[in-house]
């Protein structure tokens, strides 16, 4: 959906909440304005800094805002606290943080424009539950419920760097592209897999499930 400068503020937060029902996932409208806000954000900071691309501008809310907020339909209710791997703008991290207050996210990022831009985001959107991390995965040290790996790498890869950060049950949910595949066997240290299908976005693939033993 594209971002409307002349909508009035309440029937954009009107719509915001709207596109949440659809995809499953109760949002108040304060929470709404914040993802608003954080829309705003990516469109006036992140795309000039390249973090986001030019192309999405038009395609903003449904491509990155919405396709994150699917996160939230696949966390439990005991999870407390999550990863978000090489975080680069703030999706899914941030949105997710936005939509579930009592989860404390971790925004991991290591490259250093990306980090400021994440710490101008939380400071402008006041999120408590939310610490910009500046640096790598492999230099995490607390374990937690969930790691998110979005546009991260291939699947693979994104298990290894999320494995040894996951406490025992704690899952990855990985954003697979559209044709992503089950993997054939478990992975190392993997005790279940599962392929969510959400709600359809056109720019959106499966939700990739992987649980450590």
């Amino acid at each position: 959906m594209k971002h409307d400068e002349d909508r009035p503020a309440e029937e954009e937060s009107a719509a915001v909440v709207a596109s949440g029902d659809r995809l499953g996932v109760h949002l108040e409208t304060s929470q709404a304005e914040a993802l608003l806000s954080f829309e705003r954000l990516l469109l006036d900071r992140a795309i000039p800094l390249g973090l986001v691309a030019r192309g999405d501008r038009t395609a903003l809310r449904e491509r990155h805002i919405l396709d994150s907020l699917r996160a939230v339909l696949v966390l439990e209710g005991s999870d407390v606290d999550a990863y978000d791997l090489g975080s680069g703008a703030g999706l899914p991290g941030i949105v997710v943080a936005i939509a579930r207050p009592s989860l404390h996210v971790g925004l991991a990022e290591p490259r250093r424009r990306r980090a400021a831009f994440l710490e101008l985001a939380v400071e402008r959107l006041g999120l408590a539950n939310v610490a910009v991390l500046a640096r790598p995965a492999d230099r995490l040290e607390e374990r937690v419920d969930v790691c998110f790996a979005r546009a991260l790498a291939p699947f693979p890869q994104a298990w290894e760097l999320a494995r040894d950060l996951l406490r025992p049950g704690g899952r990855l949910v990985y954003f697979g592209g559209h044709g992503f595949r089950r993997p054939h066997r478990l992975a190392l240290e993997a005790s279940a897999f599962a392929l969510v299908q959400t709600p359809v976005l056109a720019s959106s693939g499966p939700l990739a499930i992987m649980t450590r033993q």
